[in-house]
């Protein structure tokens, strides 16, 4: 579920394990991207086909912060000042992690007891094993979905503005790595060995006598 995060929403793992409920609009169809690199929100698209999933989630969500308020638990670790302006916001169900932590334990800056969200190292050792399960000679890493996800939208004709965007980059040259991964340019012509039957000569192949020579 949460490779489909990354890879849906083009989003880094700090920014997907700091994901708290009230960031996920279903309605819209959007995530809420808070404190993301450089400190700056943004929205970027919540992908049809991982919704059904972080519905689920959600309501686990509830079911164990509900457990938690009754054992005395419930808190969560509140960004800035919030937890000095607003005392009982760290136990409001909107606050919890999308993805929390499997255990409670005492949160860092009082005696309170809560969860923190899920360990990105576990996060990313899944994907390690689950690579190598697939026979994936490549090195795969969290970033690995989230750099697919702006080649895939390059590959399918999205502006690279709209791109940047959405990844959060400050420049549009950091997204313009992506185009290099397309490798369009000579590179990305298509070899005409390769053209279906329809599209490739009448006259077959040229000997090299039949043209000047290089």
């Amino acid at each position: 579920m949460v490779a489909g995060v990354l890879y849906g929403s083009g989003l880094r793992i700090s920014e997907g394990l700091h994901l708290r409920l009230k960031d996920i609009d279903f309605n819209r169809a959007e995530i809420t991207v808070r404190r993301g690199k450089g400190g700056k929100d943004r929205i970027t698209m919540l992908s049809g086909s991982v919704a059904p999933a972080l519905r689920e989630q959600v309501e686990r969500v509830r079911e164990v912060h509900e457990k938690d308020r009754r054992n005395g638990a419930g808190w969560v670790e509140l960004p800035y000042a919030l937890a000095r302006k607003y005392p009982n916001a760290g136990r409001e169900l909107g606050w919890q992690w999308l993805f929390p932590a499997s255990r409670c334990r005492r949160l860092s800056y009082d005696d309170r007891i809560g969860r923190h969200h899920r360990d990105p190292s576990g996060v990313q050792r899944a994907f390690k094993e689950a690579a190598k399960e697939s026979g994936i000679l490549k090195r795969v890493t969290s970033h690995t979905f989230r750099h697919s996800f702006a080649t895939h939208l390059l590959e399918n004709g999205y502006d690279i503005r709209t791109i940047q965007e959405l990844l959060g980059h400050a420049s549009v040259r950091a997204t313009m790595i992506y185009t290099h991964v397309l490798n369009r340019g000579p590179l990305g012509v298509q070899s005409p060995l390769d053209l279906p039957i329809e599209e490739a000569p009448d006259n077959g192949f040229h000997s090299d006598l039949d043209s000047p020579a290089d």
